[in-house]
């Protein structure tokens, strides 16, 4: 039943039950009254923000189209990072997009590559780099790839050709499978360095 249902003078509780409001205690009603009305809050506050996020965004792109058009130059699509700042300096409005990325079969070629050059070489003349790859294919918490550290095997400079083409084989395994848009604001403080102005609840 939804809460239309439920006959007057009673309430559910958490287990479904219709309880007479005279058999609940006071402190439990308080505490209801005050759950709901901080929660009716937060909400107007979340659709607030979300509003505002819409906003940004729409008033960066549209700024970046018309800086773009004095060059005469048509920006296609809504893509990239873009930094804004105030005539002083003081105040910076970035917009940032991060990507989500996965590899695909290829990895596994990639491995199978690197694990030949470290067969063949000994682990007393580069340590290092066993250690780092080794490292890089170790799984997080949550079972998954940490592809950053995959993706920074391609930095080594190691010129054998087995490896060439297993750094070939990790960049042609990277693909994109979504992103995510941020926007954030910094003010500069006395020091001269920016402070991020949070609008996370936890980090205010």
């Amino acid at each position: 039943m939804n809460d239309d249902t439920i006959p007057a003078g009673h309430r559910r509780d958490g287990q479904g039950r219709l309880v007479p409001e005279a058999n609940i205690k006071p402190i439990d009603r308080l505490r209801d009254e005050l759950v709901r009305e901080l929660y009716a809050k937060a909400e107007k506050l979340h659709d607030a923000i979300a509003a505002f996020k819409l906003e940004a965004f729409s008033a960066i792109d549209t700024f970046a189209q018309m800086s773009a058009e004095e060059y005469q130059v048509s920006l296609g699509g809504k893509k990239g990072n873009i930094t804004l700042l105030s005539f002083d300096g003081e105040i910076r409005v970035q917009r940032a997009v991060a990507e989500y990325i996965q590899f695909d079969e290829r990895l596994q070629a990639a491995k199978e590559l690197i694990d030949e050059c470290l067969h063949e070489w000994t682990i007393g003349a580069r340590p290092e780099v066993s250690t780092l790859v080794q490292d890089a294919f170790r799984v997080d918490a949550a079972g998954k790839l940490r592809t950053g550290s995959i993706l920074a095997l391609r930095r080594l400079d190691i010129t054998d050709e087995r490896w060439l083409r297993a750094m070939k084989a990790i960049a042609d395994a990277v693909q994109v499978v979504g992103s995510r848009s941020y926007v954030r604001f910094h003010r500069r403080d006395a020091s001269g360095e920016y402070q991020a102005l949070s609008l996370d609840i936890a980090g205010v």
